[in-house]
């Protein structure tokens, strides 16, 4: 069988590698968001295949809304070649696919997995059933998410491509110990976790080294992008109301500095891909923080 065009390639003892996650463009297409990354010196991208939401029909492009590139699960198979040509022959590789898709759903699971399948075992990342706001009991929950991504492990491992897990704010991994009490469920060849220090800003921040050295093999991807605290009014009691606002890396209330130092301490030798969701030009968001993160090595 012909090894398909864009497999994952082995990291080995190469450096930590950058990606950007398509998410934050959404007015460029495959072969312009390839050219701007290729410019700008990554190594990677991390495609967003997402279903366009009804309600943004007709409303031009938006990071959450319709996308100029138009990756989907009911299209990328059609669409696979081409991607993952476009992005070879740019010197990138695809090192996830970040879907929006609850674990829940099989038959969209396996959709999205045809298509996946025809550019190598490319992670992909998935939700678990609910998210958490404290009207349901954690503890059930918890329960619910490992018999639901034990479900979607079942139709992903034919295809051999495993699943990533994102920490993130309101849901059941907010910090990389909730993360990890899931993932230790399954191997490390099925699920793996994204180190989210952009969601970390604001909701489950654990000492960097402590979570990376949790985590193990687990750690497989990370997310970085800045956001900083804004105090707002006070409420009636005096309370002063914290807002957060994106930033970049080098502003970040966390310590940038030694994130990179903790990857590096634990080996890590995967993706860090930007999640930037300010709105400004593209080209001199992402030349800055990549070029902010390199002088940190």
């Amino acid at each position: 069988m012909e090894k398909p065009r864009n497999a994952r390639k082995m990291i080995g003892d190469a450096a930590v590698k950058y990606s950007v996650t398509s998410v934050i463009l959404p007015e460029l297409d495959v072969a312009e968001t390839c050219a701007l990354l290729q410019e700008l010196n990554y190594d990677g991208v991390e495609w967003r295949v997402r279903y366009t939401p009804e309600d943004a029909a007709g409303k031009g492009y938006s990071m959450w809304g319709a996308h100029k590139s138009d990756l989907s699960p009911a299209n990328l198979a059609d669409k696979a070649d081409e991607v993952a040509r476009i992005t070879a022959d740019h010197g990138l590789e695809i090192c996830a696919i970040a879907a929006n898709l609850q674990c829940t759903e099989l038959d969209e699971i396996k959709r999205l997995a045809d298509g996946v399948a025809q550019m190598g075992p490319i992670p992909i990342r998935l939700g678990a059933p609910t998210g958490y706001d404290r009207t349901a009991n954690y503890n059930d929950l918890y329960k619910r998410a490992i018999g639901a991504y034990s479900k979607a492990i079942d139709v992903l491992k034919p295809y051999g491509i495993p699943c990533f897990i994102e920490i993130h704010g309101n849901t059941l991994m907010p910090s990389a110990s909730l993360a990890h009490r899931i993932a230790s469920n399954f191997k490390p060849d099925e699920m793996g976790v994204i180190y989210d220090v952009n969601n970390m800003a604001k909701d489950g921040f654990e000492t960097f080294r402590i979570g990376m050295e949790l985590l193990g093999p687990y750690l497989q991807h990370c997310h970085a992008g800045g956001w900083k605290p804004v105090p707002g009014e006070p409420d009636d009691k005096g309370t002063v109301i914290w807002a957060y606002e994106g930033c970049d890396l080098a502003e970040s209330i966390l310590d940038i500095p030694q994130f990179m130092d903790d990857l590096k301490a634990v080996g890590y030798k995967g993706f860090i891909s930007i999640e930037d969701f300010r709105q400004m030009d593209p080209r001199e968001k992402l030349e800055k923080q990549i070029d902010y993160l390199k002088s940190l090595e």
